[in-house]
């Protein structure tokens, strides 16, 4: 198994500075190249100061200039507020400046807030049906002359200005839950990107079997790769863990608000939860956050990690946003690299 790091800049009061959260977020990146991480992810977000990257792919660029070997991905794209001719065009340019490091993370998006903003009118289900029709697009328009007569998006005969670097362009991971959007991602060969969120091993599990059955379906196509995105802190005891799990919880709670679309929204925040609404969410708890997520001390962290090497994930991806301070995500990331990875060699 290989490890990664999925990072945003996230902002959850006004007085943090964003130059200085970008600059950490730069920082952790630097330590998972040096530490022999094998990838750096960061998503895409509209107006959303919580998880701040409105085009990754300026991102990796930067990246690229500031890190030697982690490839570079984009943790994901929302394929709806892209033209196919545009995506491939500015993910090839990208692989070209970062020396064919790019890997390609595309979803359909989650958060109905940035819907009404970028596609008003656009539901969950038709920014699914639009992934589908992006991807076999970015593939025709990399291999070249490639036209399309689609129910989103129709043009003639193009070619992807510039072509990427690498043979058949970056690697597509796609953002898959549901035994469909597994099905889709094996048949057009694509890898595949699972977050469990808030159901702990039992979804882990549920999602291999997933992956395991729309490979099946598809024997004639090579198996492709699958990663596990997952909230990870390595603690130095177990009070430190308990302090962890009640950060993380907090952030689950605003991942939640934000998800719901209810909370009055002013200057890229949501309106604060105090702590009675954290404590009163249905089924985010400090206690759930320990269940579900690896959040806890290395030896324990590389048990359970091993579970999911088992299992038959490919990678296992550090998702180290948290609300915590970037001294304590700091001490976390150098833990999990001199403690646990090790024993994954």
């Amino acid at each position: 198994m290989r490890f990664s790091l999925f990072a945003h800049m996230e902002r959850m009061t006004p007085d943090q500075d964003q130059r200085q959260l970008y600059d950490e977020f730069v920082a952790l990146a630097q330590i998972a190249d040096q530490g022999g991480m094998h990838a750096v992810w960061t998503g895409e977000h509209h107006g959303i100061d919580f998880t701040i990257s409105p085009n990754p792919f300026l991102n990796l660029v930067d990246l690229a200039h500031k890190t030697k070997n982690v490839r570079l991905g984009t943790g994901t794209v929302i394929a709806p507020f892209w033209h196919p001719i545009r995506l491939a065009g500015e993910a090839a340019m990208t692989d070209i400046i970062v020396g064919g490091r790019l890997e390609l993370g595309v979803a359909r998006g989650a958060y109905s807030y940035e819907y009404e903003r970028m596609m008003p009118g656009m539901d969950a289900w038709e920014a699914g049906q639009r992934m589908r029709e992006l991807v076999p697009a970015l593939k025709g328009l990399w291999k070249g002359d490639y036209a399309q007569e689609g129910q989103f998006h129709s043009f003639p005969s193009t070619t992807a200005s510039p072509k990427p670097v690498q043979q058949d362009g970056p690697p597509i991971w796609v953002a898959a839950r549901d035994p469909n959007s597994h099905e889709f991602a094996v048949s057009t060969g694509c890898n595949v990107q699972v977050t469990p969120l808030w159901q702990g091993d039992d979804e882990i599990i549920r999602l291999m079997d997933t992956f395991t059955a729309a490979c099946a379906k598809f024997p004639n196509i090579p198996r492709p790769e699958i990663m596990l995105l997952n909230h990870t802190y390595i603690a130095a005891d177990m009070a430190d863990a308990q302090q962890a799990a009640e950060e993380i919880n907090r952030f689950y709670c605003y991942f939640g608000a934000w998800f719901k679309n209810e909370r009055p929204v002013s200057q890229g925040l949501i309106e604060p939860l105090g702590d009675a609404d954290i404590a009163a969410h249905p089924f985010y708890s400090p206690a759930a956050m320990l269940r579900d997520n690896v959040i806890t001390t290395a030896d324990q962290a590389i048990d359970r990690i091993k579970t999911y090497e088992r299992m038959g994930y490919d990678e296992y991806s550090f998702w180290i946003d948290s609300g915590m301070s970037f001294d304590r995500k700091k001490a976390s990331l150098e833990r999990f690299i001199r403690d646990v990875m090790p024993a994954f060699a």
